[in-house]
């Protein structure tokens, strides 16, 4: 693949909100794209500690059912139109990607190599961003639509009960994908002088 093949599928991938249930690629091949990147995407001494679960059809819906329920619990209901909206329009879409750190994992590192027990918590955080930007680019390169929700802590519990996850895997966030309804609109850019050094060019 070019450098510029790489960069445009950096360009597409964006936050699309408006999906729906009509996928251009089959379930398996999504599927697939998530086992290669689990696979391939590094990790802090090759901790390997991302953990996925990946949601289609009506096992997708029961995310966006529970956030719901759990949010109905804290926010008053005269308010609470904006956010059924919010979920309805995840809940439209074709399916969840849930992303988990097993702290068995992080915690059995920071005991090996206690000189970095640290960080390892903060490595881990990123080598679950390094998935979820994995997962997230390949597929707006398969022209599938996504965006990136954190509704952990609220959920984590009944999402935890309602697929049986292990106690150690904690949840950090929630990729919904499907056909793309409606594109996204213009971003707007922070200057790039603003934001990088580039030293002895």
């Amino acid at each position: 693949m070019s450098v510029q093949a790489l960069q445009q599928a950096a360009e597409s991938r964006r936050s699309i909100y408006v999906l729906n249930k009509e996928l251009p690629i089959s379930q398996q091949e999504v599927a697939q794209i998530v086992e290669h990147a689990i696979k391939h995407t590094p990790s802090a001494f090759n901790s390997q500690s991302t953990r996925i679960v990946v949601l289609f059809g009506a096992e997708h819906e029961k995310v966006w059912d529970i956030a719901a329920n759990e949010l109905h619990k804290i926010i008053p209901a005269d308010k609470f139109e904006p956010t059924a909206n919010k979920l309805n329009m995840f809940k439209a879409a074709a399916g969840t990607v849930l992303f988990f750190e097993d702290q068995t994992v992080v915690q059995g590192l920071q005991v090996q190599f206690p000189a970095y027990a640290a960080n390892f918590p903060i490595w881990s955080e990123h080598t679950n961003a390094m998935h979820q930007y994995a997962i997230w680019t390949t597929l707006a390169a398969a022209r599938i639509g996504a965006n990136l929700q954190h509704y952990n802590p609220i959920i984590d519990a009944e999402i935890a009960k309602t697929w049986n996850i292990p106690a150690a895997w904690t949840l950090r966030a929630q990729l919904v994908f499907g056909g793309i309804a409606a594109p996204a609109g213009e971003k707007e850019f922070q200057p790039v002088e603003e934001r990088l050094k580039v030293f002895g060019l």
